[in-house]
């Protein structure tokens, strides 16, 4: 029987260690737990699930998911419809400069969160008032950002497939320009950026998951950036000259031609 299982909340979310509490779990089982959000339904993705710090005291899983908890999570689906309505007209008559994502309540009703995304810092303290007036529970607003948006609304991207975010990528990786560059992509704004607005995470597919990526183009980098003498001391033996390098035999006739021009046109002017 194993000791600690992997539970997912979304498709593409991550995934969480919980402990199996002498159930018997198969991969794919809805059940109950408590996690840091509150009472929640989670599916069994892994059976034998590795802690990372096995110090780490993990929460217990409740149940198995019962007839009475679908037909709860159900039913809370008309109060998450219902808050996110009250919560959008609320946003409008306040004023105030911030789009309401999307909305979670927990299976106990205990608690309601709304995600929001803004440009800048929310005061929404009396927007809080507002709900927890009218809903009688815990509220919590939680800003995200944009990358956070399209996971949770997604949509089609230029590939014409889904997200690559809302079907199965479980964190967001840094992207760079630099991947683009190392695989001679046209450097366009509108062709490499998604529907976030941000440079698009398959970016990162053909560089070795990111990571090899970024440390190939580093060395590169290194290996072709020109240091002066002055800053770094050469790493060979041979001795460096300081003397000034004289300028090609071409360039020296421009200048003395020059030179010479200069000459004829002051004395013309003299007289």
């Amino acid at each position: 029987m194993p000791d600690a299982v992997g539970i997912k909340f979304e498709t593409s979310g991550k995934v969480y260690g919980f402990k199996a509490n002498g159930l018997e779990l198969k991969r794919g089982e809805l059940v109950v737990v408590e996690s840091d959000l509150g009472v929640s339904i989670g599916r069994v993705i892994s059976e034998n699930f590795k802690v990372d710090d096995p110090n780490r005291e993990l929460k217990p899983v409740l149940r198995k998911v019962t007839e009475e908890d679908l037909k709860q999570d159900s039913e809370n689906n008309a109060l998450r419809a219902e808050a996110r309505e009250f919560c959008i007209e609320r946003i409008m008559a306040r004023g105030l400069p911030m789009k309401l994502v999307a909305t979670e309540v927990t299976l106990d009703r205990k608690r309601i969160i709304f995600y929001f995304v803004a440009e800048t810092r929310i005061d929404f303290r009396e927007l809080v008032k507002d709900l927890a007036a009218k809903f009688k529970t815990r509220i919590e607003l939680r800003q995200i950002g944009v990358r956070d948006e399209a996971k949770m609304i997604g949509g089609i991207g230029l590939c014409g497939r889904t997200l690559c975010c809302k079907s199965f990528l479980s964190s967001f990786e840094p992207i760079s320009i630099k991947m683009a560059k190392q695989q001679e992509l046209v450097l366009n704004t509108c062709k490499l950026s998604g529907l976030c607005g941000r440079l698009m995470c398959c970016l990162s597919f053909e560089c070795d998951n990111g990571s090899a990526c970024e440390e190939a183009i580093s060395k590169t980098a290194a290996t072709e950036c020109i240091e002066p003498v002055e800053d770094k001391e050469p790493e060979s033996t041979e001795p460096v000259s300081t003397e000034p390098v004289s300028p090609p035999p071409q360039e020296q006739t421009k200048k003395s031609f020059r030179r010479h021009r200069g000459r004829r046109w002051r004395k013309k002017k003299k007289k």
